[in-house]
């Protein structure tokens, strides 16, 4: 029998640093996060990675402690390395480089979309499926093949989290937006007109931010114009994904990233899962934000399969794309 393998993770790409702990048979010992809420405006990077250097040092302890391990009890170190905001990765990969030499553990490279990826395939027990995954900073369409996640489709600007949150912060809603806009647009009553813009594969949201934003100047219940946002912004989502899925011919979809939490969009992907006799999943709320839990389960699989990196070469990577990083554990 294979011994057993803890992992200790650390997130760290934008609003959130979270501390996980997994071992290799999947049990989440510990997840523990704290996220950084401006007073005004979106994420500001420099404050961001100033709330993770403050919160880290409590973070990792309690993470530690409600796992019931001391660092000599934890194999490995896993590190989020991208994409995300450089200053807020670089906290994250000081504190994991730190922990990595003072303890003698090995470095375990995570791409946080891929993490995205695995934290869901995990919860859901689906193998090979079609992934969407969307948040604040991502809106991708991907699935495995040939020995990497295959990106099917995406946003060519704007992700579908800052196309909610930023519309949210126009009509001065409260943080975090998204879910501000999801419980206005349920006594949403009518239908207003907005660009919808699909370009072969992909997604564009920009244009349809600043169309809802017109419209919101213009005096339209606030109700029927977060009514209307999603119902655009997630109709062209599933538009992209259905393709995907009679192209890819995948047998699972499932959906997963910060904006899986909104019930209007699990209602539209679960049918186009239906009309292609696909299973739908997603991920557990709990764990649909950025959180550490998603980096050490990753970090598990690429360090039972050989994957660790120097010290010296664990640089950061904002800008990491999901279909660079090799699946050796598929």
């Amino acid at each position: 029998m294979a011994r057993r393998v803890v992992v200790l993770g650390i997130e760290s790409t934008a609003h959130t640093f979270g501390c996980g702990i997994v071992d290799s048979s999947g049990n989440i010992l510990a997840n523990v996060n704290n996220t950084y809420i401006p007073a005004k405006g979106g994420i500001h990077p420099r404050e961001s990675a100033q709330h993770h250097s403050d919160v880290a040092p409590r973070v990792i302890r309690t993470a530690l402690s409600e796992a019931k391990l001391s660092m000599d009890q934890v194999d490995a170190i896993a590190v989020s390395l991208g994409p995300g905001l450089g200053p807020c990765l670089r906290v994250g990969a000081t504190i994991c480089r730190a922990l990595a030499v003072a303890y003698d553990k090995p470095l375990i490279p995570v791409n946080h979309a891929v993490a995205h990826i695995e934290i869901a395939k995990l919860t859901t027990g689906f193998k090979d499926p079609l992934i969407v995954f969307v948040s604040g900073g991502n809106t991708i369409i991907a699935a495995y093949s040939d020995g990497r996640y295959r990106v099917f489709g995406e946003t060519l600007d704007i992700a579908l989290g800052n196309l909610l949150d930023a519309f949210a912060r126009e009509a001065h809603l409260p943080h975090p937006g998204g879910p501000r806009v999801e419980e206005l647009a349920k006594k949403g009553e009518r239908l207003l007109k907005l660009p919808y813009i699909v370009k072969g594969q992909d997604v564009s949201y920009s244009g349809l931010l600043t169309a809802a934003v017109k419209l919101l100047s213009e005096g339209h219940r606030i109700e029927d114009l977060c009514y209307s946002l999603q119902e655009y912004a997630f109709s062209m989502l599933a538009e992209v994904a259905e393709r995907a899925l009679a192209y890819t011919e995948k047998k699972e979809l499932v959906l997963t990233g910060g904006v899986a939490a909104n019930s209007e969009l699990q209602r539209k992907l679960m049918m186009v899962a239906e009309e292609h006799n696909a299973k739908f999943g997603v991920v557990p709320k709990a764990l649909s934000g950025d959180n550490g839990a998603m980096i050490a389960w990753t970090g598990v699989l690429a360090y039972v399969h050989g994957v660790t990196i120097n010290v010296e070469k664990s640089y950061v990577k904002p800008r990491w794309r999901l279909d660079e990083v090799d699946i050796p554990w598929i």
